[in-house]
């Protein structure tokens, strides 16, 4: 009677105790770098329009083509690579991002510019992509949303630590010694992927592009879309427009606001890893309440913005909670993707940074009819909305894990 009590713990107690492999901080030191060069861009725009003498709301441009080449070239790169060996993959994408950062250090033409960073979005979707499926992989299935959330954690890293010192570098050497120094750390990245990445020569010629095609006809990957499009699209939309709403309505000085960003960045951090880790023994508790607790607090930001030292702790509290459920929503896709799990994986980096676009866009065009405090409120609907694909999910999938924990004792017996 006891045995699946005793079974179970064991395997909690087990995964507990068990590492992840080297690769998997590799890989998340290269999401590190993607979202540095993906948001370092907005910290030293001005710099950037000044020296290519362009207009501010032109130069703008390059932070709005580098979303579009992420949600496009994610799938589309997976799909012209499908039949590579992971390794060969990655090192590829590192190669076309380093080649689009020198370019960008050296081009004086704005358009060059704005092709430059297209390139290096196909690429930054194509790395993030593949480094999830190789993440997962290595980890085993016992620890794939750790593994998952210790690779979401780099990127989570990136806008605590890596777009600041991006910004800092560029008052220092000048903006292009940014890209320059993001180009350097790329290369590094490119050793120590091929030296730790298993080769995959079995993956060369089993794949193909009509495989993957068939493996997204599970229900299960497209809910789990959908919770990735409404979990960014609700939380980024908000976080974008967080720095008026505290200046504005809460009365936070202008100098403090960096200080609360960076409170809700490393709240993400803690979040990510904390969410990777219970994800993989209760992934639909972790997917379930991250999206409530962020709408909770979404909606008292919105409401209660006047109390600043309210306000910021709110702002910090989402930071823990609002993007924490997404190593475990990717490594959701990946399972669900099956032999598809590349393009599955691809296809959440396309969604996430859809859901980024269409919320941006939303509460941007409102923002003059409902005030700094109505991205919060807007946002806060939005990622409620995750709850509707993600309780459907659990209610699907539960009674199969159920029958599947009723079966080991049976056979144990």
């Amino acid at each position: 009677m006891h045995a699946p009590t005793t079974t179970s713990g064991t395997a909690v107690t087990t995964t507990a105790r068990q590492r992840l492999p080297l690769v998997v901080p590799v890989l998340a030191a290269g999401t590190f770098l993607m979202i540095t060069t993906e948001f370092v861009i907005a910290g030293i725009l001005p710099e950037v329009a000044a020296d290519l003498d362009v207009p501010l709301g032109r130069a703008g441009l390059l932070i709005t083509v580098f979303a579009v080449g992420m949600i496009v070239g994610a799938p589309l790169m997976t799909l012209l690579t499908i039949r590579l060996p992971k390794r060969l993959a990655l090192l590829l994408a590192l190669a076309l991002f380093v080649a689009g950062h020198v370019v960008v250090a050296l081009a004086d033409d704005f358009t060059v510019l704005l092709l430059a960073r297209l390139v290096t979005a196909f690429a930054t979707g194509a790395f993030w992509s593949v480094a999830s499926v190789v993440a997962a992989r290595a980890a085993g299935p016992q620890l794939g949303s750790r593994a998952q959330g210790v690779v979401g954690a780099g990127g989570s890293l990136g806008t605590v630590l890596g777009v600041p010192l991006g910004a800092f570098l560029a008052q220092a050497v000048g903006w292009r010694g940014t890209f320059w120094a993001i180009a350097a750390a790329a290369v590094v990245l490119a050793v120590l992927v091929a030296r730790l990445v298993p080769h995959d020569p079995s993956a060369t010629g089993r794949a193909s592009i009509r495989g993957e095609f068939t493996g997204l006809r599970s229900a299960r990957l497209w809910l789990t879309l959908l919770a990735c499009v409404t979990t960014s699209g609700g939380i980024v939309s908000a976080y974008s427009f967080i720095a008026p709403l505290l200046t504005d309505r809460a009365g936070v000085a202008a100098g403090l606001v960096p200080v609360v960003l960076t409170a809700f960045g490393v709240g993400s951090l803690v979040g990510t890893l904390v969410g990777g880790r219970l994800g993989d023994t209760r992934p639909g508790a972790v997917t379930i309440v991250t999206p409530a607790a962020s709408a909770v607090l979404l909606v008292l930001i919105g409401t209660v913005a006047d109390q600043p030292v309210l306000t910021v702790v709110l702002v910090a509290a989402l930071g823990l909670f609002g993007l924490s459920a997404n190593g475990v929503l990717i490594h959701t896709a990946v399972h669900a993707a099956g032999d598809a799990a590349p393009l599955g994986a691809a296809l959440t980096v396309s969604a996430f940074n859809l859901g980024t676009a269409i919320g941006t866009a939303l509460v941007g065009g409102l923002l003059a009819t409902t005030g700094v405090t109505g991205p919060a409120l807007i946002g806060a609907g939005i990622v409620a909305l995750t709850l509707v694909p993600m309780i459907a999910l659990a209610v699907t999938s539960g009674p199969r894990r159920a029958t599947a924990r009723d079966r080991r004792p049976e056979r144990a017996r």
